[in-house]
């Protein structure tokens, strides 16, 4: 059986041609097991955008957190996950510019009941999207004593999406939880690192010890000097990647 081709290609300030507009974002692109292409889109902290085989997946789209950004020049969404109801996370009028018909919107119990649509997914529950790509809800919480009203447990999710064999952990906001032992043969992972909402760069160091990405995308990381995150896991052989996610 082929496996992925992890490390891919990186245009590092690559045009993004959108109708009538061009926007510069940073993408990466990595081979599933067959061959094709799964380009990841930085579109800004949680925010990024996901294309496979002709799919448009976008990963918490919020237009008016800074920079701004017009969601309109993006094509429409095939999905939309959501991790959960938080103002950088979760935009509504963002979700409707994305939105056509057919759009399948993934989010935690308290966005699907905010929104009125879409499937809410649990902790631990499964679902599988257009072209065969499994979507695992997997727990996001705080743990630091003072700090774990910001995100409760079993309140958010984040996510894992296999790709043709790619796996892909999307952890939304939380900090190196036990849970995270559990995660098997990711190959690309996006960790947050902002204290106090999430992780600290040793936090997230040590959530990449224990996931074992093949890249990681410190992100979600606003002020933070996230080249420490790089730092502290020199010689683990993570491929850490700093991209636009402030």
């Amino acid at each position: 059986m082929k496996t992925p081709a992890i490390i891919g290609t990186l245009a590092a300030t690559a045009a993004f041609a959108t109708t009538g507009c061009a926007m510069d974002f940073q993408t990466d692109t990595f081979k599933t097991k067959e061959g094709k292409a799964v380009v990841i889109t930085a579109i800004k902290h949680a925010s990024l955008r996901i294309q496979y085989d002709g799919l448009e997946i976008q990963v918490d789209p919020v237009a008016k957190y800074a920079p701004d950004t017009d969601y309109s020049k993006f094509p429409k969404a095939d999905v939309i996950l959501v991790t959960h109801e938080h103002f950088d996370h979760f935009d509504r009028d963002t979700i409707a510019t994305l939105k056509k018909d057919g759009t399948e919107i993934i989010a935690n119990p308290a966005v699907q009941k905010m929104l009125g649509s879409g499937t809410a997914l649990t902790n631990g529950e499964s679902r599988v999207l257009a072209k065969g790509i499994k979507l695992d809800a997997v727990p996001a919480y705080n743990t630091t004593p003072g700090h774990t009203q910001f995100h409760p447990k079993g309140r958010d999710n984040g996510y894992v999406l296999t790709i043709d064999g790619l796996r892909i952990y999307i952890a939304g906001d939380t900090e190196d939880i036990p849970e995270m032992a559990a995660l098997k043969d990711i190959d690309v992972a996006f960790l947050p690192c902002n204290q106090p909402y999430t992780m600290t760069p040793e936090q997230v160091a040590k959530a990449a010890r224990t996931i074992k990405p093949k890249v990681l995308f410190p992100y979600h990381y606003s002020q933070t000097p996230i080249k420490q995150v790089a730092d502290l896991l020199t010689g683990s052989g993570i491929d850490v990647r700093i991209r636009n996610y402030q």
